[in-house]
Formats: C-alpha cells, structure tokens, sequence
C-alpha cells in the first residue's frame, strides 16, 4: 500500500506540472498563433481556469501526502514549494484573473486591446504570465526535489 501510495503522490506530482508546462508553453502559444487574439485569448482564459482548479486539487494532495508521510514536514523544501504554488494559483485564480476578465467586460462593445483599458489590461497579464512562469520554475524544482525512484 505504502507503495501505491507513493507511486500516486509521483503521478500527481507529474500531472500536475506537465499541464502547467503543456498548457503555458505549447497549448497557448500555439492558439495565439493559429487562431489570433480574441478567439486563442477566450480559450486560453479557459484552460487557466480549469488549470487553476486542477493545480489547487493537485497541490492540496501532495501537500496532504507530506503532513500524513513525514515528520516535521514543516522543514521539507518540497512542502514550501507546494505551498508556494498553491498560493500563486489562488492569486491568479482568485485575483487578477476576475481582474482581467472583468476588464474585458468593461471594454464592451470594444476588444479590451483597442479600448482604454489596453494598458491596464496588458499590465495585468504581464503580472499573470510573470506568476505563471514562476509557478513553472516552482514546479520543475519541485520534480527534482522530489527524485525519482524507479523500482522493478
């Protein structure tokens, strides 16, 4: 069981980051590439929403995992990195993406990118993309922390 148990916590772990970096660094990128601007930027809104859940389920698992697992676990790099990463999540989640959204709300009938709000709007998701690069960094030291131990 305790086996399973672990194996569980790498494939979370795995799922977990491979869809930050698949959805930030392919996913959108290639949207904004094929489909332009308003259409890539409704469903990439989409998928961080979806992301930001599946991120929270993920991250409140592992950090589960390490309170029920180890003792002092509030010494463990790989709690604070998790912990770090939920918090980012709910910032961007919680935060600036209502903030972005109801930005795009207020441009109406315009696009937000040819209203007044341009600026603000631009500023926001500079914040938001800057998080998410971090949460990525996070995430990848987090992988490596955690090793991997392949066992026949």
């Amino acid at each position: 069981m305790r086996r399973l148990a672990n194996l569980l916590f790498q494939v979370v772990l795995t799922a977990w980051a491979g869809c930050l970096w698949t959805i930030g660094f392919l996913v959108v990128p290639v949207l904004f590439y094929t489909l332009g601007s308003a259409p890539a930027g409704q469903i990439a809104g989409a998928l961080f929403i979806v992301s930001g859940w599946a991120s929270i389920a993920a991250g409140s698992y592992l950090a589960l995992f390490l309170f029920v697992r180890q003792r002092r676990v509030w010494r463990t790099l790989a709690l604070w990195l998790i912990a770090l990463m939920l918090i980012l999540t709910a910032v961007n989640l919680f935060g600036i993406q209502p903030t972005m959204a109801q930005m795009k709300l207020d441009a109406l009938p315009l696009g937000v990118m040819d209203s007044p709000l341009r600026d603000r709007f631009v500023a926001w998701h500079g914040i938001s993309s800057s998080l998410y690069l971090l949460k990525s960094l996070l995430a990848l030291g987090l992988v490596l922390r955690m090793g991997w131990k392949w066992e026949p």
